[in-house]
């Protein structure tokens, strides 16, 4: 919070530019640069997708949701690394599993998942998005196989093989002792408890949802661009900000039309302490590739199912999504005209700049 806090403001210092046309001269404080910060993460989202435009292939891509029941997501909090982990391992596996069984669909897939921990409403809600071409390449790597369309995999199928890894992962975990417990949840650390608190969860239906599949490769960067980077909610959501606390827009899911979207406002401690609920460990990856796109294989494997789609590798892997062209010397144009901006002072952090523009 001290990070979001000091963002891009003279606590962490910057520079003068002024425009090489124009004149117009303006104060560029630096950016925190911490992943969990809202301002900081468009230019890393930009990176991140210029780099997998060159990796989507021209098949139709399937979107699956793997989501942690409510009592594994309240001691997932106490246990961050190693549930979360859990959740990317067993939605993983799960997919792979299933999809080479010859009886769904034969083949080896790939794919890309990315965790989220929040709710619409900022509660603690983990569960991991996977996006994964409607395909992959045969036990042998001699041919292509594509399921069928519209339909991926079974999603009856998929969630009771998750529930079984999870809760199997979890016993691991937990007789291993890589499992942590707090508060109300500290009788767990008792095996004959936690086997107790885990036995309700082996008899209901776990929640896979399986959405609608991308209209195309254009569409599937557009979701990404969206979800791979942001956390726990979009400056676009904020409404105000007054004595009252903070008010934000939500979207119901038990309601329907246009009642779904609602506001909500809540203390400024309680914003914040949710808020909090989804800082990642620090080194935690949230963005992980499997199969086929593991980051071993993954350009062997793409060359090779370009080479069985029979279509050609892009021209260009690094291309950049559009943007502004960045000018020498400061990396965004003039505001007024469009010129090229240039540095004139650097100034320190907690200091100011020697003679700030009106």
């Amino acid at each position: 919070m001290s990070a979001i806090e000091r963002c891009r403001t003279a606590a962490l210092g910057g520079h003068v530019v002024r425009c090489q046309d124009c004149a117009h001269v303006q104060i560029a404080y630096n950016s925190c640069r911490n992943r969990h910060c809202p301002k900081c993460q468009a230019t890393a989202a930009e990176d991140w997708l210029a780099a997998r435009r060159a990796e989507l292939l021209p098949v139709a891509y399937y979107h699956m949701v793997f989501t942690l029941p409510a009592p594994i997501a309240d001691i997932a909090y106490q246990n961050k690394t190693e549930i979360y982990g859990i959740l990317f391992k067993a939605a993983a596996e799960t997919l792979i599993t299933i999809a080479a069984d010859p009886k769904h669909l034969g083949a080896r897939i790939g794919l890309t998942a990315v965790l989220h921990t929040w709710g619409s409403a900022l509660t603690h809600h983990p569960h991991v998005h996977c996006i994964v071409p409607g395909g992959g390449m045969s036990p042998d790597g001699q041919r292509w196989v594509s399921c069928r369309p519209g339909f991926f995999l079974p999603v009856r199928v998929l969630s009771r093989l998750f529930r079984r890894l999870v809760l199997e992962k979890l016993s691991t975990a937990h007789e291993a002792g890589r499992l942590r417990f707090f508060g109300d949840h500290r009788h767990l650390a008792d095996a004959p408890a936690f086997a107790r608190y885990l036995g309700p969860l082996r008899k209901l239906e776990w929640v896979v949802y399986a959405k609608r599949p991308f209209a195309g490769p254009g569409s599937v960067l557009a979701y990404l661009s969206r979800y791979t980077h942001r956390v726990a909610i979009a400056n676009s959501r904020l409404i105000g900000l007054d004595d009252s606390g903070v008010t934000f827009t939500y979207k119901d899911s038990r309601a329907k039309g246009r009642e779904r979207h609602k506001r909500m406002t809540v203390a400024p401690e309680e914003f914040i302490r949710r808020f909090l609920l989804h800082v990642l460990p620090a080194g935690f990856h949230r963005i992980r590739h499997y199969g086929l796109f593991a980051n071993g294989g993954r350009a062997d494997n793409l060359t090779r199912a370009r080479a069985l789609l029979a279509v050609p590798a892009p021209r260009d892997h690094g291309e950049p999504l559009a943007k502004a062209e960045p000018q020498p010397g400061f990396g965004h144009p003039c505001p007024c005209c469009g010129g090229p901006m240039i540095i004139i002072e650097t100034f320190e952090p907690g200091h100011a700049p020697r003679a700030p523009p009106p």
